[in-house]
């Protein structure tokens, strides 16, 4: 599929040497080698996921990049999420994360100003900032989502032992069922598939297509990771792992409800937090989850250090924050747990793309 970047007029400053101007193809290596070498950046940030949205979604990009006499200052990954009715331009969608990366303030504003820019000329309905951290932007702010990151111990006897007593024992019980882990990449993406589509059904969610989880794959292979927990030759469990630098996330976890008496999910989490330290991670982030809700309850279980995410918005035609809490979003969900599987393995992948905030 070609590149379709929509072009922006480069912004000049007065009295600066900095210029920002929409990227190709041919920035790709100076982009990604600011990423990685700024304390800022992270795996969100990178190159190829304008390639996944892309190819998976249909969604073109606008990746802006802000330079100083040749040298690369800040970035700004931009993905134009055509929804239905509606289009948002966001960074970055269906991720924890992303937003900008700037070396100075004034670079941050001057970055913040050409999204704005292209939110106009776009006439999307709002611009979306995923930001891991507070920035002084003037943003309205969605608070409901936070994250989680645990400390990764080499010991795994240290590490368990770092446990509240109720997880401990809870981990030592889920290895007493005769469940088997295996790490791998594409051969594991059907087992994977299955049971994180089953279970988001359960949880009233659409489902994202096998497309989306083989593209990511595709252009991560290097860091990308699947778990699955076995009984036997049965699935009970499985995880997708995004790794970079020195953290490992577990981005997208599901597991069989009936097979909960064994405990996979704690099986499942030892494994990968286990594996995580094999590999030399730092880190094990949990990823997104809701404050409140079960699944962020069952991370602080671990130990994980909860960080609110600073999600904000700029909105256009007096847009509204997205919001799952929403009745209707409620009412939605819960029509879509009563739906065969069948039915949603085939409209879920569908809809998924035109739900925006996700």
């Amino acid at each position: 599929m070609p590149d379709t970047m929509t072009s922006l007029q480069p912004v000049e400053v007065p009295m600066s040497d900095i210029r920002i101007h929409t990227c190709n193809e041919e920035d790709r290596d100076r982009w990604d080698q600011f990423v990685l070498n700024h304390a800022d950046g992270t795996n969100y940030h990178r190159w190829s996921w304008k390639h996944v949205f892309q190819e998976v979604f249909g969604w073109s990009a606008i990746y802006l990049l802000a330079e100083e006499n040749g040298v690369v200052r800040g970035i700004l990954p931009l993905i134009w999420q055509k929804c239905l009715l509606r289009s948002y331009l966001s960074s970055m969608p269906h991720l924890k994360g992303g937003g900008i990366v700037a070396d100075e303030p004034e670079i941050e504003n001057l970055l913040f100003n050409s999204a704005v820019e292209a939110t106009r000329r776009t006439n999307a309905s709002y611009l979306e900032l995923r930001h891991l951290r507070q920035h002084d932007l003037p943003l309205v702010p969605r608070e409901d989502k936070v994250g989680a990151v645990l400390p990764v111990e080499a010991d795994s006897e240290k590490q368990l032992r770092r446990l509240e007593k109720k997880t401990r024992n809870l981990v030592r019980k889920s290895l007493t069922f005769g469940l088997t882990a295996e790490f791998g990449g594409s051969a594991l993406l059907t087992e994977f598939y299955d049971v994180y589509r089953h279970n988001m059904r359960d949880l009233g969610s659409p489902s994202y297509s096998r497309h989306f989880f083989s593209e990511i794959l595709n252009r991560f292979p290097d860091e990308t990771r699947i778990c699955v927990a076995r009984l036997g030759s049965e699935t009970v469990a499985a995880a997708f792992l995004l790794g970079f630098r020195g953290t490992l996330e577990v981005a997208w976890a599901s597991s069989y409800r009936k097979f909960l008496t064994l405990k996979p999910n704690m099986f499942l989490y030892w494994n990968v937090l286990t594996f995580a330290a094999e590999q030399g991670y730092e880190f094990l982030d949990f990823g997104r989850s809701s404050h409140g809700s079960g699944t962020y309850e069952f991370k602080l279980q671990w130990g994980a250090v909860p960080s609110n995410l600073s999600w904000g918005y700029w909105l256009n035609h007096r847009a509204s924050v997205p919001s799952t809490r929403e009745h209707g979003m409620q009412v939605a969900s819960r029509m879509w747990q009563r739906l065969p599987l069948s039915v949603t393995n085939v409209l879920g992948p569908k809809l998924v793309k035109h739900i925006p905030g996700l």
